[in-house]
């Protein structure tokens, strides 16, 4: 798999000089729970990017939850954080793989593509009996110029108006119940972008939190086409990510990302919701 790294791989490598092993553990609703977790216990060497604070622009009264930080403010924390673009980058969690998605789908939007995820992230390190540390490591800020890859982006008013277009395909990633509107514990209204298929994003996983080969992806998306212009949402833009990824590995190559999902989708009063099955 091209985008997922096992422990092994990045254990004969973790010292080697152009990698950085980046922890990007986020608790929703904890803010701060992902630097204390880095703080006591990480891979040696890793450094923190935080979800909110470094993988996410402000708020503001559209874009949704976590809107996408602007481009060169993003690619000079970057290179603040010790990538450059010849930098092999090794993005990790303890949330089955969703924050680190989203670390690995902004570099590539930026365009850098030596990206990769740990497979079955810090679990699956220390369960295996690598060795982890409380040492911060002294990062020495590098050159990151960006080269932004607009076609892995699509905007509301996009998706609004290819709404019912033959090959234009919705997949919204969030658990079945918010999907079907029965229930939404974060965003103040239920339901989804009418259309929409629902696969769930954890299901890219095996129970034991590692990743689905590539065959595995691709009976999970047997109902695309590859000729479908594919489009993943999900609350915020945050656990749409690894279904982007999973898309990739079964082959899929046109893929796009909404970036301000549902919260941002339902920011705009007149845009159409629906509920419960397709």
């Amino acid at each position: 798999m091209k985008n997922i790294v096992s422990v092994r791989w990045l254990l004969a490598r973790m010292y080697e000089p152009d990698i950085v092993i980046v922890d990007c553990r986020f608790k929703l609703g904890e803010p701060e729970a992902g630097r204390k977790a880095y703080e006591e216990s990480h891979i040696p060497g890793a450094i923190y990017l935080d979800l909110e604070k470094d993988l996410s622009g402000p708020i503001e009264e559209h874009g949704g939850r976590h809107p996408l930080p602007d481009a060169a403010e993003l690619a000079a924390r970057f290179g603040k954080a010790g990538i450059g673009n010849e930098t092999r980058v090794v993005a990790y969690d303890d949330q089955g793989g969703a924050m680190a998605s989203r670390l690995w789908w902004l570099l590539r939007y930026l365009g850098h593509t030596n990206v990769f995820v740990l497979d079955g992230g810090f679990s699956a390190w220390r369960n295996t009996g690598c060795p982890v540390s409380d040492e911060q490591r002294v990062i020495i800020p590098a050159s990151f110029l960006a080269t932004v890859q607009h076609n892995m982006l699509i905007e509301m008013d996009e998706v609004r108006e290819s709404l019912g277009t033959d090959s234009f395909v919705l997949i919204d990633s969030r658990e079945a119940p918010r999907y079907r509107g029965e229930v939404e514990p974060i965003d103040p209204v239920a339901g989804h972008i009418p259309g929409a298929r629902n696969k769930f994003w954890a299901e890219s996983r095996h129970a034991d939190g590692t990743w689905k080969d590539s065959d595995e992806q691709r009976e999970r998306f047997a109902d695309l086409s590859p000729e479908d212009e594919i489009v993943v949402y999900c609350g915020s833009g945050v656990t749409a990510t690894p279904n982007v990824l999973a898309l990739e590995e079964a082959g899929f190559t046109r893929v796009k990302l909404y970036a301000g999902s549902w919260s941002d989708w339902i920011s705009y009063s007149e845009n159409p919701v629906a509920t419960g099955e397709e």
